[in-house]
């Protein structure tokens, strides 16, 4: 049997003593491990443990949940952020069913609806034991910084490089461990800032630690640029009803639902009623934008004009409707007013 690299060994002694009790952990259910991955893509551990608890105990199958509508989806996702994952999720469970089982090869879990590298080989290796290194922002750290990688990870001789080594390191029959102790290890010892290199049990061997390159690996190209959005939204309630519209595709928060926005420099249309702003310059960061919001609510007792795709509801009846996680937000802020 081929011995295995002492990186690859401490990882594993490491992982068996430290890693972490996770609901998801445990089981091979592919529809489970799935879930999990989604639901923890741009999302603390911490936050996730509940959304993949509520999931599961409301859609215990994936057939449960290709039946579910999108809106009820998405609602149950509110909060998560990235709705474009809550999506891919669900149409994802409606081509799971359509083929009569969960792909258990890497190639057709990548064919999923939203699954990238990452996510099918962490799937793959977790729930069919399949040897497919799983690389994430947890594993580029670790292995930047114990063999001085400099190469930028947001690059394609970055991601080459640091999935072949991955690849390498990877122990026979033991991808599943492997994989979830690098994400253990980069969340818990070799974390972004403040890592724990006295501590750390591969310390001796750490190249970013001997030549002080710690706070500078791994290395990212920039590429974004971040935009600042100027939104005005109105909450109209009138004779216990208010207005919301749909957002489309091609924007953030594709089909979520919020109230009146008018977008820009452009001023408000003129409105009856008593008008008052309630919030003004609420910032909200994305990815690729800074939001800059102003909320005023509307009370009136004549239907505004409105532009086309708004529909009308009743005010209880808001919690039914998926909202962007800032229109939230905005609403605690007009109900202690």
């Amino acid at each position: 049997m081929k011995e295995l690299p002492p990186f690859t060994s401490t990882i594993l002694i490491w992982y068996a003593r430290n890693g972490r009790e996770l609901p998801w952990r445990g089981t091979r259910d592919p529809y489970a491990v799935w879930l999990s991955e989604v639901i923890l893509q741009q999302t603390r551990i911490e936050q996730g443990r509940d959304y993949w608890l509520r999931f599961m105990e409301r859609w215990p199958t994936v057939e449960a949940l290709a039946a579910a509508t999108e809106d009820e989806v998405l609602r149950q996702w509110q909060g998560l952020g990235y709705y474009s994952r809550a999506r891919n999720l669900h149409q994802a469970a409606q081509q799971i069913v359509a083929a009569g089982r969960f792909p258990c090869t890497l190639e057709g879990i990548r064919a999923l609806r939203g699954v990238g590298d990452y996510t099918a080989a962490a799937i793959g290796s977790i729930a069919f034991g399949l040897p497919a290194a799983a690389v994430d922002g947890n594993v580029y750290r670790v292995l930047a910084r114990h063999f001085g990688i400099g190469v930028p990870i947001n690059t394609g001789e970055g991601k080459r490089t640091f999935a072949a080594l991955a690849q390498e390191l990877l122990p026979a029959g033991e991808a599943a461990a492997f994989n979830q102790g690098m994400m253990d290890f980069g969340a818990m010892v070799c974390t972004p800032t403040s890592p724990h290199c006295a501590d750390c049990p591969l310390n001796a061997t750490c190249e970013a630690l001997h030549s002080g390159r710690v706070g500078q690996l791994p290395v990212k190209r920039r590429t974004l640029t971040v935009k600042t959005r100027q939104l005005k939204y109105v909450y109209v309630s009138c004779n216990g009803l208010t207005a919301l519209h749909r957002r489309g595709a091609g924007d953030i928060w594709q089909g979520l639902w919020e109230p009146l926005l008018i977008e820009g420099d452009k001023p408000l249309p003129p409105m009856e009623g008593q008008l008052r702003l309630v919030a003004q310059g609420v910032k909200h960061v994305l990815t690729h934008r800074v939001l800059l919001a102003d909320f005023y609510v509307l009370e009136t007792t004549k239907k505004p004009e409105l532009p086309p795709g708004y529909i009308w509801i009743e005010e209880k009846d808001i919690d039914r409707y998926a909202l962007p996680r800032l229109v939230e937000k905005l609403l605690e802020v007009k109900s202690e007013q």
